[in-house]
């Protein structure tokens, strides 16, 4: 097993992906029911076909501006993910076929596009916008690739599995002009809106303290094995393309999936799992959206390092402002709750004074983006070109903290950090955690 260090390090070369066998999606099988016709809807490709995957497959399957027209997932339908249920890209397939097929004008109707390669998505050029919900090791590779690609890009959170990763994957996105939604839903939540705006416009006097509380421990679905023994890679499962960038390591059933989001390899816990929602808040009510602490420090407990889930399983860490502000998250859960010199507020709209919930934001006041649906601002943003709620600068600002938190944890110590040259100063060690080495061909 590796440890922490020499899980940095990467691994050898990728062998080739296998395709699927295409499904067809003829224009005249489509534009029933009001709906508008297919030139006119923006043609979307979902890649990652899990449960959050299949959340948003279903999004976009339910407005009418939109068309899913090619899905993507390596494991090719199975009961392997969470809570055993089945998923991948034949129930998938299946699913989008009988959406569409209610609405087909003629019989020939047969359904969307599968593949097991996201690369043979991105190659078609009548797709005009991706939406990625991978495991988070593959996000950056994909939406860096869409981006070059000309795809507009709804990219699941956490953002990115490192930091180096999400300025890749921001740089990218404003180089090539493309529109880019975080699945953030709480940006689209009147009431996290509300009390942001509270915050922004000084109800609660001067901010001083943002308390972050996220989950502790670990969430295992069903069906995770007594051991981490390895396994036979199951049939139709790519697991080399599953691993992609990610150092290569020998299957089972424990590693993938759901149970991904506890290995440092993949993701970053509950840290980044859960911080990418109530740390991107707390920035919201800050008004940090576009920069970041100076000062992290905290302490974790760690699995031992031979274990296969290996993310803290709790956690506290402290991130100090330029401007003073100290946000303390920890696995003590809670969400989020703004502390002023003149009372509190928190993301459920709790305050101290009461008053505080009935007060309305004047029209000079700061009103922060207002949107209903993250899906349905993507879909508006792509046609207006407009900014998203959750741009990728916006997203990557957001999930650093929850990055910096988890590498001052592992060193031990506190850090220092540049926000605007984004670089950890004076600590070679905690320094190479900004980034990891990628298994070719999926660098960034």
């Amino acid at each position: 097993m590796l440890t922490r260090r020499e899980f940095l390090k990467g691994a050898a070369a990728l062998a080739g992906a296998t395709v699927a066998g295409p499904y067809v999606v003829p224009a005249s099988a489509l534009g029933a029911d009001g709906r508008p016709p297919p030139s006119n809807r923006i043609a979307m490709g979902c890649i990652g076909l899990g449960g959050r995957g299949t959340v948003d497959m279903q999004e976009f399957l339910g407005r009418a501006e939109s068309q899913v027209v090619a899905l993507c997932d390596v494991d090719a339908g199975s009961e392997r993910y969470e809570d055993l249920w089945h998923r991948g890209l034949a129930p998938a397939v299946e699913k989008v076929g009988r959406h569409y097929a209610g609405q087909a004008a003629s019989d020939t109707f047969r359904g969307p596009d599968g593949y097991k390669d996201f690369r043979e998505v991105l190659a078609r050029s009548d797709i005009d916008a991706v939406c990625i919900a991978t495991p988070d090791h593959w996000h950056a590779p994909i939406a860096v690739a869409a981006a070059k690609a000309g795809k507009d890009v709804y990219c699941e959170k956490p953002l990115s599995l490192t930091i180096r990763d999400g300025r890749a994957m921001a740089d990218t996105v404003a180089r090539y002009g493309r529109v880019f939604q975080c699945g953030s839903q709480r940006r689209s939540t009147a009431k996290c809106r509300f009390s942001c705006e509270l915050v922004r416009n000084g109800r609660i006097g001067k901010l001083q303290t943002v308390r972050v509380g996220l989950p502790g421990g670990r969430w295992i679905r069903k069906g995770a094995h007594e051991t981490d023994a390895p396994e036979p890679v199951p049939e139709g499962f790519d697991y080399d393309m599953w691993l992609g960038p990610a150092p290569w390591m020998p299957y089972t059933f424990n590693r993938c999936h759901w149970n991904f989001r506890w290995c440092l390899d993949y993701s970053g816990g509950q840290v980044t799992d859960w911080g990418a929602h109530f740390i991107d808040m707390a920035h919201w009510g800050m008004g940090t959206e576009f920069t970041g602490p100076v000062e992290v420090e905290g302490k974790g407990t760690w699995p031992p390092v031979t274990d296969l889930w290996n993310t803290a399983t709790e956690f506290k860490f402290e991130c100090t402002y330029a401007n003073g502000v100290k946000m303390i998250v920890s696995s003590a859960g809670g969400g989020v709750r703004f502390e002023g010199s003149d009372g509190w507020v928190d993301l459920e709209g709790r305050t101290d004074p009461p008053s505080l919930a009935k007060e309305t934001i004047g029209p000079n006041e700061i009103h922060l983006y207002e949107s209903a649906s993250q899906h349905g601002n993507f879909l508006e943003c792509v046609r207006t070109r407009r900014p998203t709620a959750a741009p990728a600068e916006v997203a990557h600002r957001s999930i650093t903290p929850a990055h910096l938190g988890n590498i001052a944890m592992l060193v031990g110590r506190k850090i220092k950090w540049d926000p605007e040259r984004e670089e950890i100063i004076g600590d070679e060690e905690a320094s190479r955690y900004v980034g990891r080495p990628k298994r070719s061909p999926w660098r960034v």
